[in-house]
């Protein structure tokens, strides 16, 4: 019995050392999509298992930094990329973008807030917007409130969050009279709150994504950057809201 037991233990020895784990550090608001894509992607490869980290983007650098275990970085915008590839944490190589958004002003449903100028209000006590240090949606949003000549204006109403996903919640929630997400965002809660109207005056919102110059998986993660691009992951961003990059 004991050389049975010890004899299939031996027999699973391969399968243990083909499981290859990827671990993905993503921006907050791929979550939903990204869950659903690392599931297609396991499916088409057995033995990989897809593992994600979601965060603000500059969270997730800042982990990168301090020596986490990532394979793949992906970012919600291009300057978080950018600091990852001047302090060389990212093979450059491999960087591609593969998705866009767009920035909406988001209000409860019974708010006064119609307009960028409505923030204004004297009523409009409290606006939610990303950190700027840290979260792409809150620099998007500056960029586009300092091109409306308001940001330092309606400085004192705003309430900085960790993440995009905090700004959505906080607006659902009625904490705030208004708020700036991406589209995809405030599609997921659309029974909650109103899109007040699309946002100009910023850079684009383009998604850019990396092998980790550390990583330990780099085959796999080149191969899941490639899987990224292709049309099965692209018909899943754009059922959540995405455009193509």
């Amino acid at each position: 019995m004991k050389r049975l037991l010890l004899s299939l233990s031996l027999a699973a020895l391969p399968l243990l050392a083909s499981a290859q784990q990827l671990t993905v550090s993503a921006a907050a608001s791929l979550t939903e999509a990204f869950k659903e894509i690392g599931a297609r992607f396991e499916a088409g490869k057995p033995g990989a298992a897809a593992r994600f980290n979601f965060a603000a983007s500059g969270v997730l650098l800042q982990q990168i930094v301090q020596g986490a275990p990532v394979d793949v970085f992906a970012s919600a915008d291009q300057e978080t990329m950018d600091r990852g590839a001047a302090q060389k944490l990212i093979d450059a190589d491999t960087r591609r973008d593969f998705a866009s958004n767009s920035l909406v002003l988001v209000t409860p449903p019974a708010s006064p807030v119609k307009s960028l100028r409505d923030l204004a209000l004297p009523g409009v006590k409290r606006i939610a917007v990303g950190k700027v240090a840290s979260v792409p949606v809150g620099r998007y949003t500056q960029q586009a409130l300092e091109s409306a000549q308001l940001w330092a204006a309606l400085n004192p109403k705003l309430v900085f969050a960790d993440n995009v996903r905090q700004v959505l919640d906080y607006v659902a929630r009625g904490e705030v009279e208004a708020g700036f997400v991406y589209r995809t965002d405030a599609e997921l809660l659309k029974d909650k709150l109103r899109i007040a109207m699309p946002v100009g005056g910023h850079a684009p919102v383009t998604y850019p994504a990396a092998v980790v110059a550390d990583s330990k998986q780099a085959a796999i993660a080149r191969e899941f950057l490639a899987f990224l691009r292709g049309g099965e992951a692209q018909a899943i961003l754009a059922r959540y809201g995405f455009g193509k990059p």
